[in-house]
């Protein structure tokens, strides 16, 4: 890509420390002791930590990262509140930290967003350029590592395991080199979680932003996660917080207290990763990008019906869901697939073709309608899923003269 460089920054002038020490956020230098100034640059921004340089599990969250696209575009708003969102739905898709200082949120209806940030700047999403900035940032992880695990255009996963032999710099030095760059080239910044694993590497990229950088250990890892609520566990929302709640769970160190069969018989195979995640273990492993093959949404209806009216309905609001996604990834598709699950288990899938490639709502439930009619024959359905496949990036379509 033009503008790109393809190796990492020069470290030959630094020396390879491992277990504990330091690292400076400027220089990227490392040491095998801790430091309150750096002594290559002078810089007093350093991380210091018993494990730092023994960790290898990092994750990248970019610091709201879409309205830090639109401020890097357009100098006159860096010391605004701006919010990237509005439009039809009218909801906030992200927020700078000033705007979050006034109570903004992301998912909050633009109207209550301005009611609280009156001066607030508000602009409509490109995705077209948040996707290419999110595309140069995942080439520049790649310089250091193939193990690059993005979770969506503004945070991914990386393990560093090879860079010591390859690169000669430990992974904390390699997160810290990611980052600068992203500043030198892209003009955006990110926060760093460094771990032993996916799973507090993610928590730990919380836990100092913006521009931050935070470290969860093997020795500290139980400690720090006792007196937390059950929510900083993968898969704890507000419903299964609410159930743990009732069975008199607080705390992760109240799950710590309770064997793994009996979290397994309360709460199904859900206990199971309760059980592995408040004990600090998360044995998943960063996965490389695979392109998506297929989009779709789907739900099981609350009783199975045979009523092409509802089922129409829920086909509509299926496919908005669909588009919604397709947009998040920027992606159309050239095939439009209908799923349906009869009351007695027999599952159906149906596709048309559909030129040119598309992603929009509308366009889906054309092509589904008809292929739903033929289905509606007096069975009765439990199930139904919209789906768009052999995707394409838009522009990938050859026009007329090919």
């Amino acid at each position: 890509m033009s503008g790109m460089e393809s190796t990492p920054l020069s470290v030959s002038d630094m020396a390879l420390p491992s277990g504990g020490g330091s690292v400076c956020r400027d220089c990227a230098a490392g040491y095998s002791s801790t430091v309150q100034r750096c002594p290559k640059c002078g810089s007093r921004r350093v991380k210091s930590h018993p494990e730092l340089h023994a960790l290898n599990i990092g994750h990248l969250d970019f610091d709201s990262f879409y309205p830090s696209v639109e401020k890097r575009d357009r100098p006159e708003l860096v010391d605004k509140p701006v919010i990237v969102g509005g439009g039809a739905r009218g909801v906030v898709a992200s927020c700078c930290y000033i705007a979050r200082m006034s109570g903004v949120r992301s998912a909050m209806p633009t109207h209550e967003a301005l009611a609280r940030c009156p001066e607030a700047v508000v602009i409509p999403p490109d995705m077209a350029k948040y996707k290419e900035v999110g595309y140069r940032a995942r080439e520049i992880m790649r310089a250091y590592t193939p193990l690059v695990e993005p979770l969506s255009l503004d945070e991914a996963y990386v393990d560093l395991n090879d860079v010591r032999q390859q690169l000669h710099i430990s992974p904390a030095q390699a997160m810290v080199e990611i980052t600068r760059r992203f500043e030198t080239e892209l003009s955006i910044t990110a926060s760093i979680g460094l771990s032993y694993n996916k799973f507090l590497a993610k928590v730990s990229s919380d836990l100092d932003k913006p521009r931050g950088m935070a470290v969860i250990g093997r020795a500290e890892a139980l400690a720090f996660l006792a007196p937390k609520r059950p929510t900083i566990l993968w898969g704890v929302g507000p419903a299964m917080e609410r159930r743990l709640h009732d069975d008199g769970i607080r705390t992760v160190a109240d799950i710590m207290e309770l064997e793994e069969i009996t979290l397994v018989r309360r709460y199904g195979a859900m206990g199971r990763t309760l059980f592995r995640y408040a004990h600090g273990r998360d044995d998943r492993r960063v996965e490389p990008e695979s392109p998506s093959k297929s989009v779709s949404a789907e739900d099981t209806l609350d009783w199975p019906t045979a009523d092409f009216a509802t089922l129409a309905a829920e086909a509509r609001r299926l496919a908005v869901r669909v588009e919604q996604r397709m947009s998040r990834e920027w992606v159309l598709g050239r095939s439009v697939t209908l799923k349906l699950k009869t009351a007695d288990f027999q599952l159906l899938t149906r596709s048309r073709r559909v030129d040119p490639a598309t992603r929009s709502a509308e366009q889906i439930v054309d092509m589904v309608m008809p292929l739903l009619e033929r289905e509606c024959d007096g069975r009765e359905f439990r199930l139904i899923g919209v789906g768009c496949s052999d995707l394409v990036e838009p522009g990938a379509e050859p026009d007329l003269f090919g």
